[in-house]
């Protein structure tokens, strides 16, 4: 051991050579010191030399025959470190195998993924969110405006995206910017919408990772300072693509001021950046900034589309599911994709335990959502409409025990109601594909059975019912009086059924309800002789001639007097009438003539004479005469009207008044003086008098 090329050898044999980039570091070396890293690393780069380890430590591996440096440009390699064991280790053996390398964490290489290890699960709405317009469903207009437009080169600077929850605004607007910069080497370097691959920057704006695409959050950057870093950053020419975006994702949550410090670069933004805001409250964004974006409502998805779409990604997933599942998942998904999607990978989930599991069924779904069954609401419904609020109390417990809401179950009743009606008015409804088979077969014979008037009450009980249900603090007890209101409601009659009833009945009584024995129709009025001379005994209802018999008579002195005795009977449309048509010729006690004015009625004559007997009890001879007759009421009053206007303005005083303002005039005429009381004939209201003709019977009808 006193040699010293023998105790290196010992040294060696008990210590790990470490090859790095070729070379061997720490054979003559029990430990590593300080830095020893950062001066191994030295040997990489240009102008290091071997002087920086000890040389002891460093010395050519027998394999090594390239120089150290290839070229002068090389300024980093990755550099390997390799642990040699002694005992694996000869003087002549080459350098360690790739297995046992050990990486310093300079390598900017990935790393190799394990086969054996599975990717984290992606929700179906994100593994399905679409990348380009054509996966987009439901949103036909919004894609031919945006392909017109790409085609033309008529690209706007700002678009605005509305809609309800779900329906592809933040989807809509990552597609926008992957079509603002698409470009693939040698075959599309313009915007379009027609993206059949990937281009160099897509990969990165489908996942939110584009430099140049901006997302920003406007319910948690809401301030003017926010919006004055985006103005800021807006100034400066994209990195690498084509076009800067910034989209804006619920738009409404920006502050007054925020709103007001964008609409200047709104406006005029610079060549190169392009707006796109999403937002479901669209009567919050004020109208200077809905004026300067092209806006896009985007509708709720029609439920046959959900349910092809639903039904194709099953497909995909391999998983078998029941067309009536999918039908109720797009029914409670209310056209929302995202909605849709998220329920139907909770369905898969909920369908999936045990090993006989079978899918999604629409049982499981129901039980998931907490829906009614759809059939037990068609007989909930059925009961309702034939009184029987027994059976209709007992089903709605039973949906209650199985975990329904009252509310809920009440909302699906109403809404079977709505699809009744429509039925009946638009028999096309049934070809709905989220209707189910029991749906449109009794939908049918309901929409057949029942009147429109028992449909438009029943949803207006439904509708209040609806908000007692929800502010009750006993929802079920709250339910089943509204069923016991509709129940009793359902057959009651309407008002002209109602005074048919009555005067069929021959008395103000209650009309019966359904279920009970319809009352015998009253025998026809029967007239009985008893000879040739003897009176009649009549059994028929008195007519209105005899009614009048015993009615007072009235004295009419003058034909302002009849006027006047339409205006207290309260028959406005004769009133008019005889103000403004009759020309008076000659006016007797129970005669009248006159002349009518043009555009007058030609039964005036004879409406004039019916009313007059009624009212007065008496007959009148009304005739229409050749003559013309003197001025109408109307035109007198009209006469008289001008008078006065002229007499005033022939007043000494008015005239002074005229000449002092130039350009006035006279609007009105009033009088100081008290009205005088009128003389008239005609019957006062307020007196005890009753007429006969103030109750209605069945002649009136």
């Amino acid at each position: 051991m006193d040699d010293p090329k023998s105790a290196r050898l010992a040294l060696r044999n008990r210590t790990p050579v470490v090859h790095i980039g070729g070379w061997e570091v720490g054979g003559g070396r029990t430990t590593r010191q300080p830095g020893q890293v950062r001066k191994e690393a030295a040997l990489t780069r240009p102008g290091g030399s071997l002087s920086n380890l000890p040389t002891c430590a460093a010395r050519p591996a027998p394999t090594r025959q390239a120089p150290l440096h290839d070229n002068v440009t090389d300024s980093v390699r990755p550099i390997r470190m390799t642990t040699v064991r002694p005992q694996e280790m000869s003087r002549d053996a080459g350098p360690p195998a790739e297995a046992d390398q050990v990486s310093l964490g300079l390598d900017l290489a990935a790393p190799r993924p394990r086969a054996d290890v599975a990717g984290p699960y992606r929700v179906l709405a994100r593994k399905y969110r679409p990348s380009t317009f054509a996966d987009l469903i439901g949103q036909e207009a919004m894609v031919r405006t945006l392909s017109n437009a790409f085609e033309t080169s008529r690209i706007h600077q700002a678009y605005l995206l509305t809609g309800v929850r779900g329906v592809g605004k933040t989807t809509t607007a990552r597609i926008l910017a992957r079509a603002f910069n698409y470009e693939v080497p040698g075959k599309a370097d313009r915007p379009t919408i027609n993206m059949p691959e990937l281009g160099v920057h897509c990969q990165a704006i489908i996942e939110s990772r584009h430099m140049d695409v901006i997302e920003m959050d406007a319910a948690s950057h809401t301030g003017i300072d926010d919006v004055r870093e985006l103005i800021e950053g807006a100034r400066y020419r994209p990195v690498s693509a084509r076009t800067k975006v910034y989209i804006i994702d619920e738009v409404h949550m920006l502050s007054k001021a925020a709103f007001n410090g964008l609409l200047k670069t709104l406006e005029e933004p610079p060549e190169h950046v392009k707006f796109v805001f999403a937002t479901t409250e669209i009567e919050k964004v004020p109208v200077t900034v809905r004026s300067r974006c092209q806006r896009f409502d985007l509708r709720r998805v029609d439920a046959d589309v959900l349910v092809r779409h639903l039904a194709g990604i099953c497909v995909k997933e391999e998983v078998a599911v029941e067309e009536a599942a999918l039908a109720l998942i797009a029914r409670a998904a209310e056209g929302s994709v995202r909605d849709a999607l998220s329920l139907l990978d909770q369905a898969i989930a909920y369908g999936s335990q045990g090993p006989g599991a079978r899918g999604v069924e629409a049982a499981t779904v129901q039980v998931m959502l907490g829906l009614a069954d759809r059939a037990r609401i068609i007989d909930l419904f059925e009961a309702v409409m034939k009184g029987d609020i027994g059976t209709a109390l007992s089903v709605l417990k039973g949906q209650y025990d199985q975990g329904a809401d009252p509310g809920q179950i009440l909302a699906e009743v109403a809404e079977f109601v709505h699809f009744v009606t429509r039925l009946k008015l638009v028999p096309e409804t049934s070809k709905d594909p989220s209707i189910t088979q029991e749906e449109r077969e009794r939908g049918r014979a309901f929409s057949a059975a029942l009147p429109l008037r028992v449909l438009a009450r029943a949803w207006q009980i439904l509708l209040k019912g609806l908000q007692e249900v929800k502010d009750s603090p006993r929802p079920l007890a709250a339910a089943d009086m509204v069923l016991v209101r509709l129940a009793h409601a359902a057959d009651l009659p309407t008002p002209d059924e109602a005074v048919r009833a009555l005067t069929q009945a021959g008395g103000p009584e209650r009309a019966p309800s359904r279920g009970a024995p319809a009352p015998t129709a009253a025998p026809p009025p029967r007239m009985t002789v008893q000879n040739a001379g003897a009176q009649a005994a009549v059994a028929a209802p008195q007519t209105r001639s005899e009614r009048n018999a015993g009615v007072p008579q009235m004295r009419l002195a003058c034909f302002e007097d009849v006027v006047a005795l339409a205006h207290a009977r309260r028959d406005p449309v004769l009133k008019m009438a005889l103000e403004r048509d009759v020309r008076l010729v000659r006016f007797e006690d129970g005669r009248i003539e006159f002349a009518l004015a043009s555009g007058a009625s030609p039964l005036l004559a004879q409406t004039l004479m019916q009313r007059l007997q009624e009212w007065t009890g008496t007959r009148w001879m009304v005739a229409i005469a050749s003559a013309e007759g003197a001025p109408t009421l109307k035109e007198q009053a009209q006469a008289k009207e001008r008078e006065r206007w002229g007499g005033v303005k022939a007043d000494p005083l008015v005239r002074s008044v005229l000449d002092r303002f130039p350009g006035a005039e006279i609007v009105a005429v009033r009088s100081n003086a008290p009205p005088a009381p009128e003389a008239s004939n005609a019957p006062d209201q307020d007196t005890d008098v009753t007429y006969a003709d103030d109750f209605v019977t069945g002649d009136d009808l």
